[in-house]
């Protein structure tokens, strides 16, 4: 298994992947947020492969600031087996790589066992609220 930067070849399974997982909603577009994510310079998707197989992803991006990971997803059939510790990781180092001091994600509220996978990496609750406004209906 081998990390690389996806391409545009890879979008179908990443979404697939993404869709499989549950971190789709109806009011996102995971098919658009892959063709910007790739399309920019201060963000990108990873993935972890087996041959032609998408078995991870992490989308990373700077905003100047600091970085921001999303859609980090593993294979069902893959999981617990380190594949999300090492796409983490090296979201991570891409992101450190750039100069970024800090990384942050959001968790949905009540999903806790990815919370304790994220606080077994060193992640921290941080004291914040996240606030959001739809500027497309």
């Amino acid at each position: 298994m081998e990390i690389i930067e996806l391409s545009e070849t890879w979008v179908d399974q990443a979404v697939e992947l993404w869709e499989r997982t549950g971190l789709t909603r109806p009011w996102n577009d995971p098919q658009a947020d892959t063709r910007k994510a790739l399309a920019g310079t201060d963000s990108t998707i990873l993935g972890l492969v087996h041959g032609q197989r998408l078995i991870a992803t992490a989308m990373a991006g700077d905003d100047g600031h600091r970085g921001w990971l999303y859609y980090v997803a593993v294979d069902p059939g893959s999981q617990g087996q380190g594949c999300g510790q090492r796409i983490v990781e090296a979201a991570a180092q891409w992101l450190r790589t750039r100069g970024t001091v800090k990384v942050q994600l959001m968790v949905r509220t009540g999903n806790d066992a990815v919370t304790q996978f994220y606080e077994k990496l060193g992640y921290e609750r941080q004291e914040v609220s996240v606030l959001g406004k739809r500027l497309v209906p």
